[in-house]
Order: structure tokens, then sequence, then C-alpha cells
């Protein structure tokens, strides 16, 4: 028995493994997302969930900047991403030019998004 909980738990395991319905937010932080034509246009920075509900409600999408200097967090609904196994990423319907001119963040010392003016949350609800 003991040999068999080693086993499940090898860190060379295959984590990509498509019977599993659950995924940790640990493993989503840092997944490539696609842009409509199938181009890089960042990764997921953090998965933002409802206290109540338990519910993913937005992925801060993070991009541009040197060495995460200056990089601009971008919080899209969680349910304009759909997951495609063959990129092993995020993909989204619209454009990189469309995530460029969208409102955004900036992240703090401690890699925190922060507010900025302009309601960010509210600027997909014209795409959902």
């Amino acid at each position: 028995m003991l040999e068999a909980v080693a086993a499940a738990s090898a860190p060379d395991e295959d984590v990509s493994d498509a019977a599993h319905r659950l995924i940790s937010s640990n493993r989503i932080e840092g997944t490539p997302v696609f842009d409509r034509c199938g181009d890089k246009i960042g990764s997921i920075h953090a998965v933002m969930i409802e206290k109540r509900s338990g519910q993913a409600t937005y992925a801060v999408l993070t991009f541009g900047g040197i060495f995460g200097f200056g990089s601009r967090a971008y919080p899209l609904p969680w349910s304009m991403l759909t997951y495609d196994q063959a990129q092993r990423g995020y993909c989204l319907a619209v454009k990189r030019e469309d995530i460029e001119a969208a409102p955004y963040m900036t992240l703090d010392q401690a890699d925190r998004p922060r507010l900025a003016q302009e309601p960010v949350y509210h600027h997909w609800d014209e795409y959902l």
C-alpha cells in the first residue's frame, strides 16, 4: 500500500491526465494564454475566486514588461477562457489588440494587482 501512495505522488507523474475535472490554482498560474489567432499574448498571473460561492470569476492575465517589471495585469472573466489541450494553455476569442486596449492594473511590490481608477472588472461585460 505504501508503494502505491509513493507512486501516486511521484514528482514526474503525468499531471495532464484529461480524466481529472479539477486543477490546482497553482498549476493555472503561469499557464500561457493565446489570442484567437493562436499567438501567445501572456500568462495567467492569478485566479480570482468569489469568497462566498467559491467560483472562479476572473483570471488575471499579465504580459509586457521586462522580467516582470512594468507588466500589466488584465482581469478577464473566467468564462472568456477556454482550455486548449493541444496548446497546453488557455485561448481567448479576442485579438491581442483588444486586450491591449482594455483598462489594466499594475502589480505592487508584493506582486499583487493594484486597482486602477477605471472599472477594469466590467470592461469585458459586452463580450459575454
